[in-house]
């Protein structure tokens, strides 16, 4: 008589298992603002520092590349090395989102928005 109730629990299974994701998601993305990478250009005479959600968080400039001549390399290896941080924080965050999803036991590589 109570045969086809037998998929609430599994129902109520998944339900819990979808909160749980969603805590651990809001926690990760939560972690992601004080995760730091460092991106560098011109063998590291300018470094730029981000969070793992792409936010600039410092810019370490050598003095020896201040020279006015220099301008539009100076500021070409500004941008170098911010994309670079910011290339970092994108691989960062899906690792991180990977760790995340594999401890759920979904797929390593399912993508999430951020």
């Amino acid at each position: 008589m109570l045969k086809g109730l037998g998929g609430l629990g599994d129902m109520a299974k998944m339900m819990k298992s979808a909160q749980e994701l969603q805590t651990k998601m809001t926690q990760m993305q939560e972690d992601l603002h004080d995760i730091m990478v460092v991106g560098e250009s011109g063998a590291g005479l300018v470094k730029a520092t981000a969070s793992a959600k792409g936010e600039l968080k410092a810019l370490d400039i050598d003095p020896s590349i201040f020279n006015g001549d220099d301008k539009e390399v100076v500021e070409d290896l500004i941008l170098a090395a911010i994309k670079d941080a910011q290339s970092k924080a994108s691989d960062r965050a899906q690792a991180e989102m990977g760790k995340l999803t594999e401890g759920m036991g979904l797929p390593a590589d399912m993508k999430f928005p951020f």
